[in-house]
């Protein structure tokens, strides 16, 4: 199935990116559509996939963040690493990488205490041969 996405469809989208819970009115005020119109479009993206999900982007907050870089033995899957990382406490994102190490991985947690816990539950996640870590000073967007 082809999806056709229009100039009106690619507008909507790029509203929803910069603000995903803004009113489908205001949204049909800014580009000069019906609500009912918007709503149908954004319907039609969700239904043909080209809109996933919706998300939210956390405000700064007082937790500690780290960036775990892990390599992965060759006898090992990649990917079945990877799903047990995403299981853990504390682990926000798994990213596949190449390089040096297989994986990336973002770890967020309220203090350093429970960041070394994490990288301890990582090191022990069978296939995991070696990690290198580094805690994130600053974030800058």
């Amino acid at each position: 199935m082809s999806v056709n996405v229009d100039e009106v469809d690619e507008k909507i989208i790029r509203i929803l990116q910069a603000e995903s819970r803004k009113p489908f009115v205001e949204i049909a005020n800014e580009i000069g559509l019906s609500e009912s119109a918007v709503r149908r479009r954004v319907k039609n993206l969700i239904d043909t996939g080209i809109i996933k999900r919706f998300t939210i982007e956390l405000g700064a907050s007082d937790k500690t963040s780290a960036i775990t870089l892990i390599s992965v033995s060759s006898s090992a899957d990649t990917s079945a690493v990877s799903a047990k990382l995403m299981k853990l406490g504390g682990v926000e994102v798994v990213y596949e990488i190449t390089g040096q190490y297989d994986i990336a991985a973002i770890i967020a947690a309220p203090a350093i205490v429970e960041i070394n816990k994490c990288i301890d539950d990582i090191r022990k996640i069978e296939g995991v041969s070696d990690t290198n870590t580094v805690i994130i000073l600053k974030t800058m967007r």
